[in-house]
């Protein structure tokens, strides 16, 4: 018996593995409570799936300052100060499948959330 294989029996090798995954979801909002509904969502709809999740992994906060003087014209030392907060979170799905990639990708989600998905 030759020591190499067939293309016929390493195609056959390939096709029985199983596909797995991983797929990074990353997550911002400007409020943190529209943020946690939406990574509760995202997790119990990959656990219904059947793959395994690793997170929400809390990022930063970014802080964003404004200050915007009061009058136009005088009183230059009357300012308003603004700031806007951006939350993140990130989310590992571990041993996706095609059924979770589904799932998620016709999850609703509320208003005001960005989701970034990447394929690892």
């Amino acid at each position: 018996m030759s020591a190499t294989k067939t293309t016929e029996q390493i195609n056959n090798t390939e096709e029985q593995a199983p596909v797995s995954a991983r797929i990074r979801v990353k997550i911002r909002a400007y409020d943190n409570k529209i943020i946690d509904k939406t990574t509760k969502i995202i997790i119990e709809t990959v656990v219904r799936t059947g793959a395994s999740v690793v997170g929400p992994v809390p990022l930063p906060t970014e802080k964003k300052k404004y200050t915007v003087l009061k009058s136009t014209f005088i009183r230059k030392d009357a300012r308003d100060q603004f700031e806007m907060r951006v939350h993140k979170r990130l989310i590992d799905i571990v041993s996706a499948n095609p059924k979770t990639i589904d799932a998620l990708s016709n999850l609703s989600l509320p208003a005001g959330v960005d989701i970034e998905m990447k394929m690892l």
